[in-house]
């Protein structure tokens, strides 16, 4: 019969002090993990390559012989996906910025508090023990289908594809609206890549990037001495695109000054340059984009009636990112492909509760938020995997998700460093019942019926010499409470408490917890 004991983790000790090893194998075989130990930098390299691989290693950084830098970069050359703590006595910032760089998953100060020990192993194996639950990364869809740069499959986005086929074969001018990140200057390659003028240029012009008094140099062009600083002749965006596609970004910034000559090219076909009096013929098609309400411009007057019915013969609305939720793994792939073409970063993957994650934000910065994000959490993250560790904080916040808290300073035990939930179970642990029932009934109501009395019990308040204050420690308590009903939840859990969650964000850090 095959053997289906689960086998507990295995964690390798690297330090060539003794003691040290002998203190950290207690520590950790005290969770029943299986401890091995080197004396050496080299000792710890060859049992990592002889195998097989420990799940984790603690690795001191100075040692005679081979560093554990040195050491951590053989490691990592012979399994890149191996997690390392390492340990060191002088916390400075290169210390800091070195580990990082050569791939350690943390560094953790000695003299060692075992709690914390304990925590980086639970997190470091959970990391680990997420990066192999995660298969091996596969593109939903084949790389040939994201040459259009516009990724989706969700029925809003099908429409878009579908307008961007009709308009192609014509000549036809087309407005493009939505919110900026959503990919309107995408879509707007994509109409003039699969038209007759493909193998004419295409030039993209930032109306909202360009002062007012240069915008029609820039489009037009101008000709010597039209104005101070015009040593020359110069040809504008028109000109140099004759037969292609000119794509006006932000045109609703644009002044009424250009809006009139931008009327008369799509009236005419005409231009002049700044300075000049000849008049010149063009032939380009326009596709225009904005993120205003061009409507209501139209109302204040801030923008050309007939020019907005010229520009707006069809019109492309790109959805928002919080729209089409089910495209986020899609774009997700486009995404890392993409890190993995250019070699940015050597992550291929992403955990599911990452995933879970991204796809309930609401990406106010749409997708050029969500490409952001995933270049960002694949730099931070120590493995091939993007773990829900790696993404942003606010991110985590903003859906209620949050890595462990972990206390920095002392808890209401007295100890330091000493992980939440540890801190929380030990400091209730001799409440009474009819304390514990007051609690949790304020915590479910969001109401305050704690009274001194049951608060100093449920607290075990000793008014002795060097205590902790009694109000910071019943504010202490309560907060631990109520982030342990809404799991971490800042949003319900400021609710709750009736403050801020900018406010609670601030009073955990002052406490002494840490997210």
């Amino acid at each position: 019969m095959p053997d289906t004991t689960v086998k507990s983790p295995t964690i390798l000790v690297i330090d060539d002090d003794a003691e040290v090893r002998y203190s950290l194998s207690r520590v950790l075989s005290s969770k029943k993990y299986q401890v091995l130990e080197a004396a050496s930098g080299e000792q710890g390299v060859a049992t990592v390559k002889k195998g097989p691989a420990p799940d984790l290693i603690f690795l001191d950084i100075r040692m005679s012989g081979m560093s554990g830098l040195e050491a951590l970069q053989h490691i990592r050359s012979t399994n890149p996906k191996q997690l390392v703590v390492l340990m060191t006595a002088f916390g400075t910032a290169q210390t800091a910025i070195e580990a990082m760089k050569y791939g350690a998953f943390d560094y953790i100060m000695k003299p060692f508090d075992p709690a914390k020990v304990l925590a980086i192993a639970e997190n470091a194996l959970k990391a680990y023990a997420d990066m192999r639950a995660v298969s091996n990364y596969k593109p939903t869809i084949n790389s040939d289908d994201y040459k259009e740069g516009i990724v989706g499959s969700s029925p809003v986005m099908q429409d878009v594809f579908k307008i961007i086929g009709q308009v192609t074969a014509s000549d036809v001018t087309v407005m493009i609206t939505g919110e900026s990140g959503t990919g309107k200057e995408l879509v707007a390659r994509s109409i003039w890549k699969h038209s007759h003028r493909a193998a004419k240029p295409f030039i993209a012009v930032n109306c909202a990037a360009i002062p007012d008094n240069l915008i029609e140099s820039e489009l037009f062009g101008h000709e010597k001495g039209s104005f101070t600083g015009a040593t020359g002749q110069r040809l504008g965006k028109f000109e140099l695109c004759d037969g292609g596609t000119i794509f006006l970004d932000e045109i609703g910034d644009m002044a009424l000054a250009t809006q009139t000559k931008i009327l008369r090219v799509l009236q005419q076909g005409e231009i002049q340059r700044v300075g000049g009096t000849d008049t010149i013929r063009v032939d380009v098609r326009i596709i225009a984009a904005t993120n205003k309400d061009l409507e209501e411009m139209v109302k204040a007057k801030t923008f050309r009636e007939d020019l907005y019915y010229r520009l707006n013969v069809v019109r492309i609305k790109m959805p928002a990112l919080r729209e089409r939720v089910d495209d986020v793994p899609q774009i997700l792939d486009f995404c890392i492909q993409n890190l993995v073409k250019q070699k940015k970063a050597r992550v291929n993957k992403v955990s599911p509760e990452a995933l879970a994650v991204l796809t309930r934000y609401r990406w106010p910065g749409n997708v050029r938020e969500l490409e952001n994000v995933i270049y960002r959490s694949a730099v931070i993250a120590q493995g091939d995997t993007i773990l829900l560790k790696d993404l942003p904080l606010e991110i985590r916040d903003a859906v209620g998700v949050a890595a462990p808290l972990v206390f920095t300073g002392t808890s209401s035990t007295g100890n330091t460093n000493v992980p939440f939930e540890t801190a929380r179970t030990s400091s209730t642990e001799s409440a009474t019942l009819a304390t514990e029932q007051i609690v949790a009934e304020s915590i479910a109501s969001g109401e305050p019926t704690l009274t001194v009395e049951s608060a100093l019990d449920f607290l075990h308040v000793q008014l002795s010499e060097g205590e902790e204050p009694i109000l910071e420690r019943l504010e202490r308590e309560m907060i631990i409470r109520v982030l342990t009903a809404t799991e971490g939840n800042l949003l319900k859990a400021s609710e709750k408490l009736g403050m801020t969650r900018a406010t609670l964000r601030k009073r955990v850090d002052e406490l002494g917890l840490k997210t």
